[in-house]
């Protein structure tokens, strides 16, 4: 398989810019997702790779074939050996299962059609073959439009929001699948998403977007746990923002004691952000650093967590939400000792 490499890329529509020199590299055989709030760039930046928008600045590479660059070179979207999967999964409704997926493959490939075969067995999909999309769940549909976009064999396959029209529970059911299609066939793909969960499932590589840039990239973990700015951080979830003073060169005073602030000088005014998993509810005997006690003003479960709305001082502050593992839900007007987790908190300068 080939990788995918985009050199500074942009791109405006009517003067208005939507992609500002984006480069990215997806590694061979590996999935790499493109995360971020709509309206970033993601999906411009899918079609410019797929040859559906004609490059204005930049280059397109896959493997060692230049298939871009602005001013020179625009190969077409058919000859790029490149799949596509359109977020609204777009099957032929006139076309059985079998004939969509078999739609962009030579009918002289018989190894490809045997691949089909095997294909809609691994997928579920084998007692389907000759129903039509409309007899088809929203399940279905996207596994049929998943095989589709490989039956081919494309050196590199795109995913745009692939499962955003699934409800949660079977988001995660087909996701999976997919996922594990992609290994089994050293699949190169390239997604795009705005769920953060996601894209942490399903990329090695993690691909932050903002405004038409490229804000951050890396291992999914590294991202999480290293976001560069505070954008970056509150796209994992709920956080709280507190505004805090650099005491002293590296260290940084808050309502719940001091924390480390690498590189900031004494002086400084930062924002110091906490993830709502970041606290801990202490009980009695517990120890712990970075504590403050506060007052509980609504509790509600949420599944497989609570959720707390929290002041700092009885009727003043600003909230702080929380959320604790299981059911967690003490009463309205008590008061909590909670302490936070220094991994869960992250210090950039304010207005940086």
């Amino acid at each position: 398989m080939s990788g995918l490499s985009m050199k500074n890329i942009s791109h405006a529509f009517s003067n208005r810019s939507v992609l500002n020199d984006v480069s990215i590299d997806v590694e061979s055989g590996k999935v790499a997702c493109l995360l971020g709030p709509s309206g970033c760039g993601k999906t411009t930046l899918l079609r410019i790779a797929a040859g559906l928008e004609p490059l204005q600045a930049g280059e397109v590479t896959v493997g060692d074939r230049l298939l871009a660059q602005a001013g020179k070179l625009d190969t077409p979207p058919e000859d790029r050996n490149i799949g596509l999967m359109f977020q609204d999964y777009a099957l032929f409704p006139h076309l059985d299962v079998e004939s969509n997926i078999a739609f962009g493959v030579d009918p002289g490939m018989s190894e490809r059609r045997q691949w089909i075969s095997g294909a809609l067995d691994r997928m579920s999909l084998s007692g389907y073959a000759t129903r039509y999309p409309h007899e088809l769940s929203g399940g279905q549909q996207q596994r049929v439009a998943l095989l589709r976009a490989l039956a081919p064999d494309p050196s590199i396959l795109l995913l745009d929001e692939p499962f955003s029209g699934l409800d949660v529970t079977l988001r995660a059911q087909v996701r999976e699948q997919t996922l594990e299609l992609l290994r089994e066939t050293g699949r190169t793909a390239l997604m795009v998403t705005h769920d953060p969960e996601e894209a942490m499932f399903m990329s090695d590589t993690l691909l932050v977007m903002n405004e038409g840039r490229l804000v951050q990239s890396g291992h999914p973990v590294d991202v999480y746990r290293h976001p560069v700015n505070t954008f970056v951080a509150n796209l994992f979830g709920d956080t709280n923002a507190l505004r805090g003073q650099c005491v002293e060169a590296g260290r940084v005073e808050t309502p719940f004691g001091t924390f480390a602030a690498k590189g900031v000088t004494a002086g400084t005014t930062v924002d110091v952000i906490i993830r709502a998993e970041g606290f801990r509810a202490l009980t009695d005997g517990d120890t712990a650093s970075n504590t403050a006690t506060v007052q509980v003003t609504t509790a509600y479960p949420i599944g497989r967590s609570s959720h707390l709305r929290l002041v700092l001082e009885k009727g003043h502050g600003a909230p702080l939400h929380a959320r604790f593992p299981g059911v967690f839900i003490p009463a309205p007007g008590s008061e909590l000792q909670i302490a936070v987790d220094p991994d869960q908190v992250f210090i950039f300068p304010t207005n940086a």
